[in-house]
């Protein structure tokens, strides 16, 4: 079974799912996060320095690692979409979706006739160059994962149209940028930001949505596995190395005898 309808299964089963933001642009970071245990890694290309030719090197440590390759776009547009699963994506996130229009415009360049309007070319990394039979690429490809962030308590007005758009899998919330808009900046744990993230997380619960988020402590993890969130981004591997980083140094000056 693949890795993606391994991580499908788990997610229909009510499991939880983890995985780091990946900012670096070296395969071997990606690679060791899949032999950690991690189930996914989101390689950032919304604010890490990111390219696309070092993208499909990402993907490639994914995959030899045997953790699944999600790609956060650095917009909504088609190419940002259609170019991370050309290079063989098996999930794209995309920030800041406002509306049910934009939600139904993401899954129609994320997708192939007849769930969508996405370009057409064979010759990519995601068919093997072409040597996988056409009709099994589309088919293969349409099941990538569509993630949408939506960032702001403005998006709570409107969120049912969203969730009622067909072919969002996972819906991903940004609390950082959620606690500011509802007057309580970087609070994460407010109360006010977990009944928001809460309510949220019932209403996609409804729609028959995943819902994910950020966090960046195993206490924050645990809090909103507790509501109900599957899909959870643990930190983001530079935040990680940096914390192992000082802990070591931490310990070896306190063994330290001068």
């Amino acid at each position: 079974m693949n890795t993606l309808q391994t991580f499908k299964n788990r997610l229909a089963k009510g499991n939880a799912v983890y995985g780091p933001f990946m900012k670096t642009g070296d395969a071997a970071f990606v690679e060791c996060a899949g032999h950690a245990g991690f189930d996914f890694a989101i390689l950032d290309m919304e604010h890490g320095p990111v390219d696309f030719f070092n993208l499909q090197n990402l993907i490639r440590g994914a995959e030899a690692s045997g953790i699944l390759p999600i790609v956060r776009t650095y917009d909504s547009s088609e190419t940002a979409i259609s170019k991370a699963l050309d290079l063989g994506a098996k999930g794209v996130q995309v920030p800041q979706i406002q509306s049910a229009e934009e939600a139904a415009e993401v899954v129609k360049a994320a997708k192939y006739f007849p769930e969508g309007e996405r370009g057409v070319c064979r010759f990519v990394r995601a068919a093997n160059y072409s040597s996988t039979p056409r009709n099994d690429y589309f088919a293969q490809a349409n099941e990538a994962l569509v993630i949408m962030q939506v960032e702001g308590k403005q998006v709570l007005n409107h969120l049912d149209k969203i969730l009622a758009v067909k072919g969002l899998d996972i819906l991903f919330i940004g609390p950082y940028d959620l606690s500011q808009s509802l007057g309580v900046p970087g609070q994460v744990s407010h109360p006010t930001v977990v009944e928001a993230i809460s309510k949220i997380t019932k209403q996609a619960r409804a729609a028959n949505v995943v819902t994910g988020v950020f966090c960046d402590t195993p206490e924050a993890a645990a809090l909103w596995r507790s509501a109900g969130i599957q899909y959870l981004s643990y930190s983001v591997d530079v935040g990680i190395f940096t914390d192992a980083c000082r802990s070591l140094v931490n310990q070896l000056q306190n063994n330290k005898k001068d």
